[in-house]
């Protein structure tokens, strides 16, 4: 998108926003968008090369905007009773879940996203993302190392690429209609953060292992 801003902006992101968060990439309808913004079309392209640049810039938008609400939620709430990466993982699914209850078309973009799993678009957004660096997961991974939250004879670089991985497919294993229901995305979210701590925490529990 091109740096300057426009007089209407708000009112195509909010009319791309309604748009992608009920349909799919496909059948999402760049003319309705245009229409409900009340733009014209030399205005759109003006700002925008296309759909996709404008379904990207919209994904970006939204994982901006979920982030500042989960840092600006962790510094409001106090945290010391969150004594490890684990238990901080667990913290901010809980907040992101108040972030959808607080913004659901967020959420139901984020969900047909997933849902593009698969397809061409899904591929380009998520490379376009991961080179955005938005999501600060990897700096909260090397100061869990030095805290000694996870086990330090494992190498940093290896211990990065498992956990960004278990996170970017979530999906892959939670993915049933009934997966997506907020109350047992957190509750799946429990469960899997419980097994990256007993398989990576500094100190594993039970006996005989």
């Amino acid at each position: 998108m091109k740096e300057k801003s426009f007089e209407k902006k708000e009112e195509l992101l909010e009319a791309a926003l309604n748009e992608f968060a009920s349909k799919n990439y496909a059948d999402a309808s760049l003319n309705s968008i245009i229409k409900n913004a009340g733009i014209s079309k030399g205005t759109f392209y003006y700002h925008f090369k296309d759909k996709q640049e404008l379904y990207i810039y919209l994904l970006k938008s939204s994982v901006e905007i979920k982030w500042e609400f989960i840092n600006k939620n962790i510094k409001s709430h106090s945290t010391e009773n969150k004594k490890d990466i684990f238990e901080m993982f667990k913290f901010q699914a809980e907040i992101g879940a108040e972030f959808a209850s607080i913004h659901p078309k967020y959420h139901s973009l984020s969900k047909l996203f997933i849902n593009e799993k698969g397809n061409e678009i899904y591929d380009i957004a998520k490379n376009e993302l991961n080179a955005e660096g938005i999501n600060p997961l990897n700096e909260m991974i090397e100061n869990a190392i030095k805290n000694g939250d996870i086990r330090k004879e494992l190498p940093c670089e290896f211990i990065i690429k498992i956990i960004n991985y278990m996170f970017s497919h979530f999906e892959d294993v939670f993915n049933s209609a009934d997966d997506m229901e907020l109350e047992n995305m957190i509750r799946n979210l429990d469960y899997y953060v419980d097994f990256m701590k007993n398989g990576l925490g500094s100190k594993l529990t039970g006996e005989g292992i």
